[in-house]
């Protein structure tokens, strides 16, 4: 029996994907620390270790490339997994979700993304867009789907579950998130999550649980 071995397509393919995951990774942290305006394509070749040359066989400006890896940040945060089983009651579901939340958007590194994509959305529009539709309309639209299981079985009295969805969202956000986007902050303690999460889910319940008679 012959082994089996790899072609020299598989092996071109290989190197190119290596070298395009290269240049990824490299380019983000410049991008993370520099901002977009503050990167160039030669600092970033030079972070990557490879030669401008290189860098724009795999992308033809600074654009494509910040688009590329704005593209892998948001389907990496829009992996993240909720678990919001509508089998689940709502108090224990609702603390749950919210501390995952939080720790998605107040990881520590995780805040330079979503400045830098904050900073740049004016100018790129598309990106900002993909970006929200993939990472927070998403998560939206999840807990809306677990909320409006619940009005259907009689525990929530909620009109508009997409709204009711985003209100505990920000809730939950409260004294968190913008102290830690705007640096003003460190990311947030889990005692301190954990305080923020209660109280925005009793005030969550107090509006919408529906009421023994």
């Amino acid at each position: 029996m012959v082994a089996a071995t790899e072609s020299p397509l598989d092996l071109v393919g290989e190197e190119e994907s290596a070298k395009r995951r290269q240049i990824l990774d490299g380019a983000r942290k410049v991008f993370m620390n520099l901002g977009f305006d503050g990167a160039s394509m030669g600092e970033i070749a030079r972070a990557c270790g490879v030669s401008k040359g290189t860098l724009y066989v795999y992308f033809a400006d600074k654009n494509r490339l910040f688009e590329a890896i704005v593209e892998e940040v948001s389907l990496e945060q829009g992996k993240v997994a909720f678990d919001l089983d509508s089998a689940r009651d709502a108090e224990g579901a609702l603390r749950e979700f919210g501390r995952a939340y939080i720790l998605m958007l107040c990881r520590p590194g995780g805040g330079s993304a979503v400045r830098t994509v904050m900073a740049i959305a004016e100018r790129m529009p598309e990106v900002g867009r993909r970006y929200y539709e993939r990472v927070l309309e998403k998560t939206i639209n999840r807990l809306a789907v677990y909320l409006d299981a619940h009005v259907k079985l009689g525990e929530l009295a909620i009109d508009d579950c997409q709204l009711a969805a985003s209100q505990f969202m920000l809730m939950c956000q409260a004294s968190l998130f913008l102290p830690f986007i705007f640096q003003a902050a460190p990311p947030p303690s889990p005692e301190r999550i954990k305080l923020v999460i209660d109280s925005a889910t009793r005030m969550f319940l107090a509006a919408y649980l529906v009421k023994a008679d």
